[in-house]
């Protein structure tokens, strides 16, 4: 599908959204650094995992980068659920992102994100959706169709995000978009690179409308949530400092590469958010950088002094970060450091929570109270 500007919205409106207060500041120097928070059991390995999704009955699905779906039964045991595309693994690309469509249960429907080549050594990010079904020999996709291709396909294997996530009333499907490491596309209207996109969905789960830029400016979204309050928060990976957390405003410029509050990897300045009004600055930022892996928004069972907060799963250094929300500003609250890299975080049911490690023989980890 072709995407066009979101046009629901009057210049007011797009006025109004691309213009902000002051970030709140970067996560300070003397943040609570907390060891022994949790109580850790591991539940299996997976090479390179990159994303999961909690069904119903207990069973999880998780994608691992280099092409593979595999669902997790409640019992620990673990199917490979045959994929009708190809990937195109490679660098930061391969299978992306997985979630469960809100009536899962009744549906079967799920969506998913990946890389796919294209002509001339070029790729692109991709989203389909389709049924999974299982209980009736081995689990398999049905029915599915491809619904979304980033536009252009670009040179290069970086920054495709590919994050995902479904609107609370559940007529739209969010996508990251990122801006594949070629900056100046970011601030283009009519390219898909560095946007989040949305598309309208039945109550089938299917289209039914054209994708459209929801926010522009953006680097490489890793993690995509809506907040308990129906408000969408994305987080973002800087360039050498400068990792966001931002508020999603409908028609809001969040500036990259025109300005950042991380630096060029050459080291080569980049102005700050407050030289520019006119673009939306980070809600929080961090310098040094937490390198982002996915994120979820706490529910508050196990911990209910979590209730409504943000948990993010970090890469550099590896850890889980508490971030608060309040209005339209953010503050870190509490870091709990872990073993290695984390990639994806989520709730279980009963509030614990199931966190994925980066790379090469991931471990699943389920982190409950002590």
């Amino acid at each position: 599908m072709r995407n066009k500007l979101l046009t629901a919205l009057s210049p007011l409106v797009l006025i109004a959204a691309s213009c902000g207060g002051p970030a709140s500041g970067d996560s300070p120097s003397t943040v609570q650094q907390v060891d022994g928070q949790f109580a850790i059991q591991e539940l299996g390995t997976f090479e390179a995992p990159w994303a999961l999704a909690a069904l119903p009955e207990g069973r999880l699905l998780i994608t691992e980068k280099a092409g593979k779906l595999k669902l997790r039964g409640a019992d620990g045991s673990v199917q490979d659920v045959p994929l009708p595309f190809t990937v195109d693994f490679g660098g930061q690309g391969g299978l992306g992102d997985v979630i469960a469509a809100p009536d899962f249960a009744k549906s079967g429907r799920i969506y998913l994100s990946w890389a796919e080549a294209g002509e001339n050594d070029t790729r692109g990010a991709a989203v389909g959706t389709g049924t999974l079904v299982t209980g009736q020999g081995a689990p398999r996709l049905e029915g599915f169709e491809v619904i979304w291709r980033q536009n252009p396909k670009v040179t290069g294997r970086g920054h495709y995000s590919h994050r995902l996530a479904i609107s609370p009333d559940r007529k739209h499907l969010y996508i990251a978009s990122g801006e594949r490491q070629k900056m100046q596309p970011a601030q283009d209207p009519n390219s898909d690179l560095g946007k989040v996109i949305r598309i309208a969905i039945d109550q089938s789960g299917r289209p039914s409308g054209p994708a459209q830029h929801v926010s522009l400016g953006h680097r490489n979204i890793l993690g995509l949530e809506f907040a308990p309050d129906g408000r969408l928060w994305e987080i973002e990976h800087g360039p050498a400092g400068g990792d966001e957390l931002n508020l999603v405003k409908p028609g809001a410029n969040y500036g990259w590469p025109l300005v950042s509050e991380g630096k060029h990897y050459s080291g080569e300045f980049i102005p700050h958010h407050d030289t520019r009004p006119e673009f939306t600055p980070p809600a929080l930022f961090w310098n040094p950088v937490i390198a982002p892996g996915g994120m979820t928004f706490y529910s508050g069972r196990m911990w209910p002094e979590w209730k409504g907060q943000l948990l993010i799963g970090a890469m550099k250094p590896a850890a889980v970060v508490r971030v608060k929300i309040t209005g339209d500003k953010a503050s870190e609250e509490a870091r709990y450091p872990t073993e290695k890299r984390i990639r994806a975080i989520a709730e279980a049911p009963d509030g614990a929570l199931l966190v994925l490690e980066d790379g090469p023989g991931g471990r699943l980890l389920r982190l409950s109270r002590p």
